[in-house]
């Protein structure tokens, strides 16, 4: 029988019962019990298995994995989680990717939860492959992604004693999971295994398990236990009394603004149906980029540290904040104004500063109740303000750029990027300088998907979400912005890139500096210092790992550069030497 569920509310929906192909579905259905998009549907599992006969601890907690929706285990292989690794071998309905270092594992999975709401594995020995994967789970702890990590551990009997390669792991891992733990019997092989994949979907969290060596040997008879009935639906209601206090408060505001975080990430048209009806624009932080078509006329650009002018004016005058699945990052800059929060995690509600009204549920549900319960605006002056200043803004952005300048200036390189990535494509962000050009010059559609380190703001992420990101989607064009500095922490795994034949498209800003640091040192009145970076010909590096690479030191050789990198069937580096001053 044929499973998928829903990553938002874990409704599941079986294919067979209901007579039809899930695949072969018009765009527009939606879940049947939290009105969310397709896309955001994942297959649980091909056949059922109740049983695994004659097989080991291993088996059994590889087969839970699979019927609980894990497709996907990232790593390298080692001595005290070989078990483990052969029957992941085994089993036909998952895959193993072998990466070259345990962060980029982590960070895999980590983007992985990002992009698709469903759990990942990654898989490493015990020791240093443990300690290695602690970057990539503090980016999936602090943006509350859904990740599995597993780790092998010496022997039982040899626990304790401080044997080769054992380090505390159960101590190491608390501080970074919603759930850990240590399986020491066969009887736990089902059971920890379901708890540790239910903790990190119902907390958005890594769950870890650790696995000594022996006992992933040994023989286990175990029933498989469904997702189906074993998960809580999280389609979240709400009294009315509430939501009708919100829209009363929406109707006496004169100038009321959204603002839309990564929690109002597929709901863009519910979103620009509200925010139509009362006339309000639309802000969105930085991780929100994406929620809506950015070209739209209400849309005014992010807030906070690579915010918009216009942005930035409209929410310092407003009388009401309508602030949609923000966590209120103190980069983001949202002020304490009278404010209605709209945010499915409880914690979240007046994190900062109180607000005037807080709902707590699915902004898939709450913005379609809340649109049918306002009255509809005509503030035809406040639209035409809207225009203005989001016109003068992108204004401003055009004359920043400068076609002929040499380094090239990211300005440049982005309104490039902007006409040239796919419509459709997936854009996965390095942190460093580049990312504040990407934040504040690039315009996304609502059909594109970013992946960013948000509160880690982790160097290195960049080219792991994009090995993942094409993984999930092999069909879409993958770009990843980085910088040199966040891609020579992980530059080994481009091989991973090419030994997967993984077409994805590294856009690479060469500034031979940790420009973002220069600039910091520059504002704090301190030296510029060891910010200077040895430069690498990236271009060749990828001809050398067997990719294809492109230099770019001509800025009228960019456009015809991007083209050629973005029709490619291999993975690309595209070399730009980049002006590392920020304005000239």
């Amino acid at each position: 029988m044929v499973q998928y569920r829903c990553t938002v509310c874990n409704y599941v929906f079986d294919e067979e019962l209901e007579g039809f192909d899930f695949d072969k579905l018009p765009e527009e259905w939606r879940c049947p019990v939290c009105n969310s998009p397709q896309n955001v549907f994942i297959l649980l599992e091909k056949e059922k298995i109740r049983k695994v006969e004659d097989s080991s601890v291993s088996d059994v907690m590889v087969q839970q994995m699979v019927e609980w929706g894990v497709q996907f285990v990232f790593g390298i292989p080692g001595t005290s989680s070989l078990g483990i690794l052969d029957s992941v071998r085994k089993n036909d309905s998952i895959k193993y990717i072998q990466v070259r270092h345990e962060q980029t594992a982590a960070l895999m999975a980590s983007a992985y939860g990002k992009l698709t709401g469903n759990v990942a594995a990654c898989l490493t020995v015990a020791g240093p492959g443990a300690t290695n994967l602690a970057t990539g789970l503090y980016d999936a702890k602090l943006d509350h992604s859904p990740v599995l990590a597993l780790t092998g551990q010496v022997k039982r009997q040899l626990i304790g004693p401080g044997s080769f390669q054992e380090i505390d792991q159960h101590s190491f891992f608390e501080p970074m999971s919603v759930f850990n733990k240590t399986l020491m019997s066969k009887d736990q092989a089902t059971t920890l295994t379901i708890l540790a994949i239910k903790h990190a979907i119902l907390k958005k969290g890594v769950s870890h398990i650790g696995i000594p060596k022996d006992v992933q040997k040994l023989p286990c008879k175990s029933e498989i236990i469904s997702f189906k009935n074993n998960m809580p639906n999280m389609a979240l209601t709400i009294s009315k009394s509430l939501i009708l206090k919100a829209s009363q408060l929406i109707n006496k505001s004169k100038r009321p603004v959204i603002i839309a975080g990564f929690g109002a990430m597929n709901q863009g048209k519910k979103l620009l149906k509200l925010a139509r009806k009362i006339d309000s624009p639309v802000v969105t932080t930085f991780r929100g980029k994406g929620v809506i078509d950015e070209y739209d006329d209400l849309y005014v650009g992010s807030h906070g540290t690579i915010g918009s002018t216009a942005a930035t004016k409209l929410v310092r005058e407003s009388d009401l904040l309508i602030v949609i699945g923000s966590s209120y990052s103190e980069k983001t800059q949202i002020p304490e104004k009278r404010t209605i929060q709209i945010d499915i995690d409880p914690k979240m509600i007046s994190r900062r500063y109180p607000v005037e009204l807080g709902l707590v549920g699915n902004s898939s549900q709450l913005i379609p109740e809340l649109t049918s319960l306002v009255d509809a605006k005509n503030n035809v002056e406040y639209l035409k303000e809207i225009r203005k200043l989001k016109k003068e803004w992108l204004n401003l952005l055009d004359n920043e750029i400068d076609i002929k300048m040499a380094p090239l200036r990211p300005q440049y390189i982005i309104s490039v990027l902007n006409k040239k990535i796919d419509p459709h494509a997936i854009i996965t962000l390095d942190v460093g300088e580049n990312s504040w050009w990407f934040g504040r010059n690039f315009w996304m559609k609502s059909t594109q998907k970013l992946l960013m380190s948000g509160y880690l703001a982790s160097m290195g992420f960049g080219l792991p979400a994009a090995l993942a990101a094409q993984i999930v989607y092999p069909d879409k064009q993958v770009v990843c912005i980085s910088g040199d500095g966040g891609f020579t922490m992980v530059m080994g795994d481009f091989l991973t890139a090419v030994k997967y034949k993984l077409p994805i498209n590294v856009f690479l800003f060469n500034n031979k500096q940790l420009a973002m640091i220069q600039q910091e040192q520059m504002v704090e009145n301190y030296h510029n210092y060891q910010t200077e970076l040895h430069d690498c010909n990236f271009a060749d590096y990828a001809e050398i790992c067997g990719g294809k690479g492109i230099k770019v030191s001509d800025p009228e050789k960019l456009p015809e550069a991007v083209e050629e990198a973005l029709s490619s069937s291999e993975p690309v580096i595209v070399d730009i030497d980049t002006d590392p001053k920020r304005f000239v």
